[in-house]
């Protein structure tokens, strides 16, 4: 039986097992996975990353939270992990996801690194894409849960794990990339700031068995009367103080994208006072807090930024810009390429400011090259805040725009015709083939088991559709239906689909 380690810690009376949880119907509730892996068998070892995700079990269950904690997970076990963390939401829920040991950033993107995750060297970077959990699909689990209030935590910003003496490393300084693109109702922390990494200890006499920053979050966490967003900046602020001691940089960021402000512990400070306002009866259910109207941090204090959202199409790339604050004007440029840009005004009034809304989007050339856009905006006030910088890497854009599509147009990944036979049409795969590394295809069986090989991915024109490109191939007349399963580039895969030959419909 493979090493697999599972604590479940019940929050109040709930049964050990995850389908056990209290239905949705009847209570929100606050649901949480926290992950260490110490035990790398191919990079290096670490020696806190499963204390750091224990003491986050003890933390989150004293806040209310149904707690799994899984320990030195392989990809298998990772993966099979997350189905049960999947498993355990309902809509409505809270959920909290923590992850403590190796991470790596490639292409903009943030992989978590299994025990099991291969020693690669340079132009190996598939082969860690391959045997990692992508962290923004972590995120696509969570929303596809629709879970109200999603809390992701990476204490991951170590060094980089491929780096050895005399070979050329998977490229990458350690440190993660930020998480900007962030949907509503997500909440992310990292330990480290972009390029930054994180501390274990502070010295050889450091005898904290956390690390710096899983130690600072936890105790904010339990702090009465603080939001996510005043624990976040209190972590920073004394995470940042205590690497300042030993000449180390290390200021944990946060992104915001939730609408209400939430409260894990507790209600809100009485500012008249200064103290607790009495808490109503606890309630008997384990259930998410409500939205609470308290002030919003001071502008000042917040580190958040606009999130830009890619969309690829053939004359080029379109960015759109979402900000979290009314504004009476934006601007951008490509970092380092002369002045900022108006980006106009569209004949629309918003109704916050009563004047003219800004443009939100941009259009970039199709041949742009990776870089940094930098992005300010006008507040409400007139005071311009910015420059925010958001990382441009193409590629990486482009698969996410069409795994997307690829996952909102599922019934439309088959399509069957009628002509001197049963013909099978695969145009819309091919399509949004960047997005695809693998599609697995079974006829009259529920089990793809045949694999259908689509033309490479120009980048150029990557929905081109040139001649001789396989789009369609014929089928035995009897055929009833076909499955359809899909390997994404991230390694993740789809769920498997059904298409009938009669109706055409997806099951």
């Amino acid at each position: 039986m493979t090493r697999r380690v599972f604590r479940l810690l019940a929050a109040i009376g709930v049964a050990a097992s995850l389908g056990s949880f209290v239905d949705a119907a009847h209570a929100e509730k606050r649901v949480a996975l926290v992950v260490g892996n110490n035990d790398y068998k191919n990079v290096p070892k670490l020696q806190k990353a499963v204390n750091d995700a224990r003491t986050m079990g003890d933390t989150l269950k004293q806040l209310g939270f149904q707690v799994m904690v899984a320990e030195n997970q392989n990809r298998q076990q990772f993966a099979e992990t997350l189905l049960a963390f999947d498993r355990a939401i309902e809509p409505g829920d809270t959920a909290f996801f923590f992850y403590a040991g190796h991470g790596f950033e490639i292409a903009g993107q943030n992989y978590l690194l299994p025990t099991d995750v291969p020693a690669a060297t340079e132009g190996q970077e598939e082969l860690v894409r391959d045997a990692s959990i992508l962290a923004d699909r972590v995120v696509e689990r969570l929303q596809n849960k629709k879970a109200r209030t999603s809390i992701l935590v990476f204490d991951a910003c170590r060094n980089n794990p491929f780096e050895r003496s005399g070979t050329r490393a998977v490229a990458g300084g350690g440190g993660l990339a930020p998480m900007t693109q962030l949907p509503e109702g997500v909440f992310s922390v990292f330990s480290a700031g972009p390029r930054q990494t994180a501390l274990d200890r502070l010295s050889n006499d450091d005898a904290n068995p956390n690390s710096v920053f899983t130690r600072t979050f936890a105790r904010e966490l339990l702090q009465p009367g603080e939001n996510l967003v005043q624990v976040a900046q209190h972590t920073r602020r004394l995470v940042s103080e205590m690497a300042d001691t030993v000449k180390h940089k290390q200021v944990p960021v946060y992104f915001d994208q939730m609408v209400d402000d939430v409260f894990l512990s507790g209600a809100a400070k009485d500012a008249a006072a200064g103290a607790i306002r009495p808490a109503d009866p606890p309630p008997q259910k384990v259930a998410a807090l409500p939205p609470v109207s308290v002030p919003r941090v001071p502008k000042e204090e917040t580190t958040n930024a606009p999130i830009a959202s890619f969309s690829r199409h053939n004359g080029g790339w379109s960015v759109t810009f979402s900000f979290a604050d009314p504004t009476l004007g934006v601007s951008w440029r490509m970092a380092g390429t002369g002045d900022f840009r108006e980006t106009g005004f569209m004949d629309t009034l918003d109704p916050r400011t009563r004047k003219r809304m800004p443009n939100p989007s941009i259009e970039l050339p199709a041949d742009a090259p990776a870089g940094t856009i930098e992005v300010r905006y006008v507040d409400a006030s007139g005071d311009m805040q910015g420059p925010f910088p958001i990382k441009f890497d193409p590629e990486a854009a482009l698969i996410r725009d069409q795994r997307k599509i690829l996952d909102m147009t599922a019934t439309s990944w088959l399509s069957f015709r009628q002509f001197n036979g049963l013909l099978v049409y695969y145009t819309h795969l091919v399509s949004y083939r960047c997005a695809i590394r693998e599609v697995r295809i079974g006829i009259d069986t529920a089990v793809p088991d045949k694999v259908l090989k689509l033309p490479p991915c120009d980048l150029r024109d990557p929905s081109g559709i040139t001649a001789g490109m396989l789009l369609y191939e014929k089928l035995p007349p009897a055929t009833q239906f076909m499955s359809v399963e899909l390997i994404y580039r991230d390694g993740s895969v789809s769920e498997v689909k059904s298409f009938r030959t009669a109706n055409r419909s997806n099951n």
